[in-house]
């Protein structure tokens, strides 16, 4: 057995392990990675980036669909689902170099590639090796959940897992789960010639602002995605090509491939973490805000601490606790700042509160100002206006924003910047968009936050005309 002592010791390549990984060797510290799956973890290899290769084949097809409005004319696209998927993997293929284990050992890490599991509070073996460290940061991700339904262990099904290895196009894929994941593979399956069926045990897109999730709803059902909310699933039955859905108040739906989008776990299972007493929750590893574990010698970061399971949160974690495990100092994560985004068409965004949750914090104190994407010159030139923004404010400060339409996960990062640095709305007014663009949205939804307070204040109004007496 060979032994194996270093700084840190990082269990998983995923964008959390990769980010701390790369960071502590950097600056010097003596670092192992373990990695026993695929280097890049999920969302290189199942998640973010092949989802987002595939939504890009579906617009293109769509918007061979659509040009009309243009003054180009619609063709019906000839889609080969074998080569969108080779779309997919040549995407993979040419970002894999960037986490690759020859590029972190460039970087002077340690890479062993196997499965690591804690022999006690401060050894952790991976294959023939054993590796005691002063500090140990778990960054296993999370996996698919497949739910005990019954019938579903006897019938073919997917997941984010598989779904991008598939090579003949689905003829009708059902769909389970109405989150984000299930949403984008519908738009993409249906724009890509599929019949798609969503079936959602309680509300579609029910994380986000119900106003805004209903225009990217709309908008699904104006493709002809079939969404069948309150559908809980109580047994599956068929084969592969006849699969038979059962839902609890009676209904059946019926297709050739089934996808599974019920949620994420946490990938804990083969750690052993009883023995290196660290204890878990139901949705992951416990941590305090520092993201330490009850071994304090081992942190948690990004899906495995079972809070918001979204890549840049990982990358976030990794930032923050660096400074803790290198320099030794004090670092506290946030969530109020952190964004995120559904990339359907249109994208649905969000950061800080929702109006919903802001009236239940603010109450009264709060004021909530629009835009509407149809104002937007950009958006009116691209025929992209269906969708408006939210901002919720509070004593002049934003705490929330909320925005369906195009670019809108772009459009989210400034707003996440503003609640970052608690910025008021005064000197988010100092931004200056190029015209015409999108990102023009941002700034009219500060403008409509000032408009009343200068244009319908009759003390305003009393004040210029004084200020017009006096000026020579």
């Amino acid at each position: 057995m060979d032994r194996i002592t270093c700084d840190l010791l990082v269990i998983g390549a995923g964008s959390g392990g990769l980010s701390m990984a790369a960071g502590a060797s950097q600056m010097g510290a003596d670092v192992v990675l373990l990695e026993g799956h695929e280097m890049g973890g999920d969302c290189l290899n199942f998640g973010c980036v092949p989802s987002k290769a595939l939504i890009a084949s579906a617009k293109a097809a769509y918007a061979q669909a659509h040009a009309a409005p243009y003054g180009v004319a619609n063709v019906t696209p000839a889609v080969d689902y074998a080569a969108a998927k080779d779309h997919v993997r040549d995407v993979i293929d040419t970002i894999a170099p960037v986490d690759s284990q020859e590029r972190f050992e460039g970087l002077g890490v340690r890479v062993i590639r196997e499965y690591g599991r804690f022999l006690s509070e401060t050894d952790v073996q991976a294959g023939d090796h054993v590796i005691t460290a002063r500090r140990v940061v778990v960054a296993t991700g999370s996996s698919p959940l497949v739910p005990p339904i019954p019938g579903l262990d006897q019938v073919p099904y997917e997941t984010n897992e598989t779904v991008f290895e598939l090579r003949d196009k689905p003829e009708h894929l059902l769909i389970i789960g109405g989150g984000p994941i299930g949403m984008e593979m519908a738009q993409a399956h249906v724009r890509l010639g599929c019949t798609v069926t969503v079936l959602e045990g309680a509300k579609a897109l029910g994380k986000d602002d119900p106003e805004l999730a209903q225009v990217v709803l709309d908008s699904l059902r104006d493709e002809g995605v079939d969404i069948f909310e309150g559908a809980m699933v109580s047994r599956i039955d068929g084969q592969a090509g006849q699969i038979k859905v059962e839902a609890k108040d009676g209904r059946v739906f019926e297709g050739s491939h089934l996808l599974l989008a019920m949620g994420r776990k946490a990938n804990t299972e083969r750690l052993d973490l009883d023995k290196a007493g660290i204890e878990v929750s139901k949705t992951g590893i416990k941590v305090d805000t520092s993201m330490r574990t009850t071994n304090k010698r081992v942190y948690a970061i990004g899906d495995v601490a079972g809070g918001l399971q979204f890549t840049h949160v990982a990358g976030y974690h990794a930032g923050i606790i660096i400074r803790s495990i290198l320099f030794g100092l004090p670092a506290k994560v946030k969530t109020d700042h952190i964004p995120w985004a559904t990339y359907t068409d249109p994208e649905l965004a969000q950061v800080g509160l929702t109006e919903a949750q802001a009236r239940v914090q603010h109450g009264g104190k709060l004021e909530v100002v629009r835009f509407d994407y149809h104002h937007n010159d950009r958006a009116i030139a691209e025929r992209k206006t269906k969708g408006f923004i939210k901002v919720m404010v509070v004593k002049g400060r934003p705490v929330g924003a909320s925005i369906v339409g195009h670019q809108a996960g772009e459009l989210i990062a400034m707003w996440s910047l503003a609640l970052a640095n608690r910025l008021k709305m005064a000197q988010i007014a100092g931004m200056i968009a190029p015209y015409p663009t999108i990102a023009e949205v941002n700034k009219r939804a500060v403008g409509a936050y000032f408009s009343p307070k200068l244009f319908d204040n009759p003390m305003v109004k009393r004040v210029v005309r004084l200020v017009q007496r006096w000026l020579p």
